[in-house]
């Protein structure tokens, strides 16, 4: 009888694992109507929880492909970050596959068929194509970036290459409904600003149905150089790994140090409206600043912080980070960056990762659209640490606040002659009833615990009549 029963288990616990896994193409993602926030091609809010998984084309087989995106699948995400390209010169993934003849973009090395039990046909493109379905079957957008930035700022890219390469991506991958385009890769548009153009321009004509970006340096936006290219769908900043102190280049023009709600702002204010977001904020366990393996390192309550600053500063999204998961780091690699340690298959659960899934229930719980930031609600916003951000719809408000500094609202920003008011805790996702107050007047809200950095909340108000 044991054995009986616990054969049905494992039948329940296949079957449920089965039903996570869809049979049917994903929506395409597209830009909403009021141009700030992703929606699905049927309609439905689409926010954006992405993951960098770098190198998951070159470092993983099959197996280890399959195993890191049944964990992010449930942990929440829904788009992974991913380059094509890492290095041209080395561009072989974890079969041994080159990916390009005689190191030229313009000519992929693509064999006959696709079939894994044979290594002539299985090639680095059928490579790409498995784990682009394996994400799709669990509801997982592949962003992908074509070629690293640094390939094109050392002269291994013309334009006319550039073109040829995007026309091969554009033509291979249009009918995939799980693709977004990330153009650039961690480089200034500036540099090499003709062929960058080419390749946004070149993915847009031949795959005109799938969204395109730029992913830029750190500290930088995309609508720096391509806010008004057409082929460019949504902004995109890297707010990069520099702490306060960290951020004084005299070559960057952007010095918000931490602040990283500040280019949403920046980018919210521009002409044409187009929707922007933190497409690489501090990863989780990596140095402040990168190259000092002597600093400290990000840890969960950081990443929560540039989570929560820049969506509810009105971000259409966020792209978490983690050091050792972004390179598929295994002990023994030669090829570690930024003193990463971890393997990636323990880092995959490390615990600010795990929280973004609680971000994604917030912002998808209430009126998705008309949500607006909205300052005007906050008496005492402050700065750094203890600034506090805020946006609203029309029957609710969401106010962060990252070291649980009490927070003094202006009530009547929202509908409703009452509102009832909650806690929202970024590190398990759990909602509590504070109580029902008149919606006038100025009112003191005083988060759990003691004021300090990482002691953070969000205030939920929510109109009577929206109930």
């Amino acid at each position: 009888m044991r054995k009986f029963f616990g054969i049905i288990i494992v039948l329940l616990v296949a079957i449920n694992l089965h039903a996570q896994v869809r049979s049917k193409p994903l929506p395409r993602v597209k830009i909403s109507d009021s141009k700030r926030y992703f929606t699905t091609a049927d309609g439905k809010p689409f926010f954006w929880l992405g993951d960098t998984g770098w190198l998951l084309f070159v470092k993983c087989n099959r197996e280890d492909a399959v195993r890191y995106l049944d964990t992010r699948q449930s942990q929440g995400y829904n788009v992974v970050q991913v380059m094509m390209l890492h290095e041209l010169k080395t561009a072989r993934n974890a079969y041994g596959d080159s990916a390009l003849k005689n190191l030229n973009v313009a000519t992929p090395n693509v064999t006959e068929g696709n079939d894994f039990a044979n290594a002539k046909a299985y090639d680095y493109w059928d490579h790409i194509d498995y784990i682009i379905d394996e994400a799709a079957k669990r509801g997982i957008y592949m962003a992908m970036v074509p070629v690293w930035g640094s390939n094109v700022k050392s002269g291994l890219v013309n334009r006319t290459q550039a073109e040829a390469y995007a026309k091969f991506l554009g033509t291979r991958y249009k009918d995939k409904t799980n693709i977004i385009w990330l153009n650039g890769g961690d480089l200034k548009g500036s540099d090499s600003l003709e062929v960058w153009k080419t390749i946004g321009a070149t993915l847009k004509k031949n795959d005109p149905r799938h969204l395109v970006t730029f992913h830029p340096r750190g500290r930088n936006s995309s609508s720096a150089w391509f806010h008004n290219e057409s082929w460019l769908d949504f902004n995109m900043f890297q707010s990069g790994h520099r702490s306060y102190a960290q951020d004084t280049s005299s070559n960057e023009t952007l010095h918000y140090g931490e602040d990283n709600w500040k280019y949403v702002d920046a980018d919210y204010n521009l002409k044409p409206i187009k929707p922007t977001m933190d497409g690489e904020p501090s990863y989780e366990n990596i140095p402040y600043g990168l190259h000092d393996y002597s600093m400290p390192r990000w840890v969960d309550n950081d990443v929560r912080r540039y989570a929560y600053w820049s969506v509810i500063a009105g971000g259409a999204g966020f792209t978490y980070g983690e050091n050792s998961v972004m390179q598929f780091h295994l002990p023994g690699d030669a090829d570690a960056n930024y003193d990463a340690k971890t393997s990636w298959r323990e880092a995959i659960h490390a615990s600010g990762g795990r929280q973004m899934q609680f971000l994604r229930k917030l912002i998808e719980s209430g009126p998705y659209f008309d949500r607006v930031p909205d300052q005007s609600i906050i008496l005492n916003a402050g700065t750094m640490y203890n600034n506090i951000i805020a946006s609203a719809g029309r029957y609710y408000a969401l106010v962060y606040t990252y070291t649980g500094r009490p927070i003094k609202m202006q009530m009547g920003k929202i509908d409703g002659g009452y509102i009832s008011a909650y806690w929202y805790d970024p590190r398990t996702g759990d909602k509590k009833y504070i109580g029902s107050y008149e919606n006038k007047g100025i009112r003191e809200f005083d988060p759990p615990g003691n004021e300090t950095d990482g002691n953070d909340w969000v205030l939920i108000l929510e109109s009577a009549i929206a109930k």
